[in-house]
Order: C-alpha cells, then structure tokens, then sequence
C-alpha cells in the first residue's frame, strides 16, 4: 500500500473517546497471539518457506472456523520474470444468506524495508503490524462468529496475496495482486452489500482517519463505519475527517463496482521499515478494530 500523490488535509481536530458500555465478542488479547504466530514464522514473502508455512497455517484454522473456505490458487509472473505461488483465502460464513458483507485484508509481508526512513532497503518487512494486524483481526472475527454466528447476514473474510510484493511508484503490477486478482474472480452469488479493507489497525498509538479514495468511492460505507466506531465510544481513535489519500487494496475492488472502503492508520513510523515488529503494536488496538468490526456485522444481522 502506497500513499497517492494527492494528500488531503485534515479538516478537525480528534473526537473525544468515551468507554463502550456493549459487551465484547471481540478477543483483543487472543487475536494478539494470531500476530504472534505470524511473526514466528518470519517474513510471509511468496515463494519462500515462511510464506508456504503461513499458507497452510491459515487455511487449518479457517477450515475449523468457517462454514466454507475456497482457495483461489494461482502463479503470478512478475515483470522481472519471477514466478510466484500466490493464494486467497476467502472463508465464508452463512453462505447461503442472500445479504452479505466482505471483510478483507493482506496476509504477505514486503520483500524489502524500502520507506524513505528506512537505513538498509535490503532488509525484509516482518510484518507485524503491515499485514499480521489485519489477518489477526479477520482471525478474531472468525472466533466470534465461530461462537456465534450471525444467522440475519452472510460474512466473507477475504485473505489476499501478493498486496506488498511490487513497486507501487512505478509499475504496480506486482502489487496488489490478490485483491485483483479476487476482483476478477469473485465468488458466485450475491454482491456483498459493502466491502471493508483493514490494513495497518495495531499500531500503539492508533489514530485512524477516513481515507480519501474511500471517500470519494463509498462515502456512504466510510460513514456507517465511524458511525458505528462513535457509538462504541471510539470516536477519539476513528477520527471523523480526511487526511490521506492511498493505493490499497480497496481500488481493484472499486474497479470491479464493490462498495470498498480502506480502514487504515496510515501514520505508522515503522511502514516498510525492518522495525515493523510486534513492540509495535498493541492487543488494545486490535481491541478497538475488533469491536468495530464485529459492530457492523451484527448491525446488518438487526
């Protein structure tokens, strides 16, 4: 993911941020160990062994939780001619449910630590936040919905490959790969009624603005989000105006005519840095996330 090259401002200042008073489904602490798990086995780079052991890691644990997991599987030719092995995971929830929502999120890491802070551009990404925050959080969903399934609305929970491989400067053909590819081969079935990318939503000081492709591509989606984030008494972290305007995942589905918003705290020190490590981040930030989403779930299923 990479920021455009029209930035927005940013119009107010933070909302103030009250505790939520519903009861949790959400596990913070537990989904923290999915990023964990995801550290220990090394940067996720396609083609590599940690990548191989991540494949088979997540499909294990969503074919326990989930009524249905497909496996888009497919090799990629990168511009330099390298042939990558790439997988999506879509782990799907009330199946035959006519209403639906997609959730979504990249499980790869970067091949190298190449943001403009960065000292060594020879270093790989780890992670932990760039990828680990947003499985761990699609992984906790999953658990609630495992303990509690959602019987009024239809969840697909969308792992997508090869996001952070490319150049996203120049060619980004080399990246994200999944979420396009995933755009071309959508599952049969209804449309879900709105997309949800979460991407970069652990970092300890997490303060996540409404980002600006989303705004202008499912403005509606992007309120019923922070509206949803107020009523839980995260207002002070889901802050209510603009500030950028980034390349992610969320655009290939846009392409394709799905109602796609990016939920992202884009302020993160360590992106694309070798210092994107779990001291980074924090259970709490996936707690908030966590509640979110869960929220807009349940409120679709009212």
């Amino acid at each position: 993911m990479r920021r455009a090259p029209l930035v927005l401002l940013l119009l107010t200042g933070l909302l103030s941020c009250r505790e939520s008073k519903r009861p949790r489904e959400f596990d913070g602490r537990h989904a923290f160990g999915y990023i964990e798990t995801q550290v220990g086995f090394g940067p996720r780079i396609p083609g590599t062994p940690a990548h191989a052991r991540m494949a088979a890691w997540l499909d294990s644990l969503l074919r326990s939780r989930a009524d249905t997991v497909i496996a888009q599987q497919w090799t990629h030719v990168t511009r330099g001619g390298d042939r990558l092995p790439l997988v999506n995971f879509i782990a799907r929830f009330n199946p035959r449910a006519d209403k639906r929502i997609l959730l979504l999120a990249h499980w790869d890491s970067r091949p190298s630590a190449d943001a403009p802070t960065s000292p060594d551009s020879t270093r790989p990404v780890l992670g932990a936040n760039d990828g680990g925050s947003g499985v761990a959080l699609l992984l906790g969903v999953a658990d609630v919905l495992k303990r509690a399934p959602a019987t009024d609305v239809g969840v697909d929970l969308l792992f997508v490959d090869g996001e952070d491989y490319g150049d996203f400067t120049n060619d980004t053909s080399d990246v994200l790969i999944g979420s396009r590819y995933y755009a071309t081969h959508q599952v049969s079935g209804p449309a879900p009624l709105y997309a949800v990318l979460f991407d970069l939503i652990a970092d300890k000081e997490l303060q996540i603005y409404q980002e600006g492709n989303s705004l202008v591509g499912a403005p509606e989606v992007v309120e019923l989000v922070w509206d949803a984030a107020k009523d839980l008494g995260y207002g002070g972290t889901f802050v209510a105006a603009p500030r950028h305007t980034l390349i992610d995942d969320h655009i290939q589905l846009q392409k394709a005519g799905l109602r796609a918003i990016d939920v992202v705290d884009f302020d993160y020190p360590s992106w694309h840095t070798a210092d994107d490590t779990i001291d980074k981040v924090s259970a709490q930030s996936l707690q908030i996330v966590g509640d979110v989403a869960v929220e807009l779930i349940r409120r679709e299923g009212r």
